[in-house]
C-alpha cells in the first residue's frame, strides 16, 4: 500500500498581519474605488489574520511588469521549494538519493527550465529522477499530485516520490484591477510552500496509507475558476457560482469513492480540506453534512496563513501529520477542488 511518510511546508520570511496589509491596499486602491469601505468588509470576511509575501511589501510597488514578478516567483520557488523538500526528507528519514521522482505543481508562475529542473541542480538530486512539472491545476493540485505521485509509486512499489507544492499568490496581484474578485484576492490568498514524501509499499515507512482517489471533472464549469493571462500576467476569474458548483456536486462524489469502499461519511474521522476561503469551507460543511469543527484544522490554516492555492491542502495534511494526528486504523479523507471545476479526492487510512 502507498504510504504518505511525511510532509512539510516552507514560507518566504516575510510576515505581515492583516491590518498592515489592508493599510497598504487601502494607500492604493481608496482613492480611486467608488465605495472604498468595501476593502475593510471584503478583508475582514476572509477570516485571515495574516499572510506570508515573497518581498518587503514596499517592494512590490516596483513590480511593473509580469516578467519581473516572474522572477521574483523562480527565485522565490527554488529557495522555499528546496526547504520544504529538505524538511520532508528528514522527517521521513530518507536523503535526497531515496528520491525515484519529483511532481511540481503550481498556478502562479511558470519557468523553462522548470522548477523541478532547477531543483535536481540546485540539491544535487539524482540525475535519473523522473520529473513532472504541472501547470494549471490551481487549488485542486495538492490532492491532484498525492494521487499522480501515488500512482507513480504503485507501479514502482520500491520508489518514493516527492510532491512539491510552491504558490505565491501575491506575485500574481493585479493593482489596476478594481474587480471583487481582485479584491477578494487581495485579502485572501498568501504565499508558501509545502512537500509530501509519498512511498512505495515495498519501503515499508510509517504513515497514512492510500487507499483509493477519485478524479471528478465537471463539464462546462471552465468560466467558474482560473486565470485570464495576458502581458500584464494574471488576472483571477473567481465566480460566485463556486460555492453552489460544491454544494451540487462533492457530497455525490465523495459518497460514490466511499462506497466503492465499502465505506460511509460516517466511517470518516479526519477531514483534510482544501482552505479555499469561509465560503469554500462552508459550502463543503454543507455538501458533506459535516458536524460542527470537523473542519477546525482547515479553518485554522486559513486563519493562519490564507489560501495557498495548491500547497493549501498540503499544510493542512502537515497539520494532521504533525500536532493533530488521528488515532492508528481510523479512515481520513484528503479533497480539494479548483479550476476545470473539477475536485480530487483521496481516501486515507491513519
Amino acid at each position: 500500500m502507498m504510504t504518505i511518510a511525511s510532509a512539510a511546508s516552507a514560507f518566504p520570511k516575510h510576515y505581515y498581519s492583516q491590518d498592515v496589509l489592508l493599510a497598504a491596499f487601502k494607500s492604493v486602491w481608496a482613492p480611486i474605488l467608488e465605495n472604498p469601505r468595501i476593502l475593510d468588509r471584503l478583508h475582514t470576511a476572509v477570516g485571515v489574520d495574516g499572510r506570508h509575501l515573497s518581498m518587503p511589501l514596499n517592494e512590490y510597488y516596483d513590480l511593473a511588469s509580469f516578467g519581473k514578478a516572474n522572477n521574483v516567483w523562480i527565485e522565490t520557488a527554488k529557495e522555499i521549494g528546496e526547504h520544504a523538500i529538505s524538511c520532508a526528507l528528514t522527517r521521513a528519514g530518507l536523503t535526497t538519493d531515496d528520491l525515484g521522482a519529483i511532481f511540481f505543481v503550481s498556478v502562479t508562475g511558470i519557468a523553462s527550465p522548470s522548477i523541478d529542473a532547477r531543483l535536481i541542480n540546485r540539491m544535487r538530486l539524482p540525475a535519473n529522477i523522473r520529473r513532472v512539472p504541472i501547470f494549471g491545476l490551481g487549488c485542486v493540485a495538492g490532492a491532484a499530485g498525492i494521487s499522480i505521485a501515488s500512482d507513480y509509486v504503485r507501479a514502482y512499489p520500491d520508489k518514493v516520490a516527492v510532491l512539491l507544492a510552491v504558490e505565491l499568490c501575491s506575485l500574481t496581484l493585479q493593482r489596476h484591477d478594481l474587480s471583487i474578485a481582485n479584491l477578494i484576492s487581495s485579502g485572501l490568498f498568501g504565499d508558501g510552500a509545502c512537500a509530501v514524501i509519498v512511498a512505495g509499499a515495498e519501503r515499508q515507512l510509517a504513515g497514512p496509507r492510500i487507499v483509493a482517489t477519485r478524479s471528478m471533472f465537471y463539464p462546462d464549469t471552465e468560466d467558474v475558476m482560473g486565470w485570464d493571462i495576458s502581458e500584464k500576467g494574471f488576472n483571477i476569474v473567481l465566480s460566485p457560482s463556486v460555492p453552489d458548483v460544491i454544494r451540487e456536486n462533492l457530497g455525490r462524489d465523495v459518497d460514490a469513492l466511499l462506497a466503492e469502499n465499502g465505506l460511509t461519511r460516517k466511517d470518516i474521522e479526519s477531514w483534510v480540506l482544501h482552505t479555499g476561503g469561509p465560503k469554500i469551507l462552508e459550502a463543503t460543511q454543507d455538501a458533506l453534512s459535516l458536524p460542527a469543527g470537523a473542519l477546525d484544522t482547515s479553518w485554522d490554516c486559513l486563519r493562519r496563513m490564507g489560501n495557498l492555492s495548491s500547497a493549501s491542502v498540503l499544510v493542512v495534511l502537515e497539520e494532521f501529520l504533525m500536532k493533530r494526528r488521528p488515532a492508528a486504523g481510523t479512515w481520513g479523507l484528503l479533497a480539494a477542488m479548483g479550476p476545470g471545476f473539477c475536485s480530487e479526492l483521496v481516501l486515507l487510512r491513519w
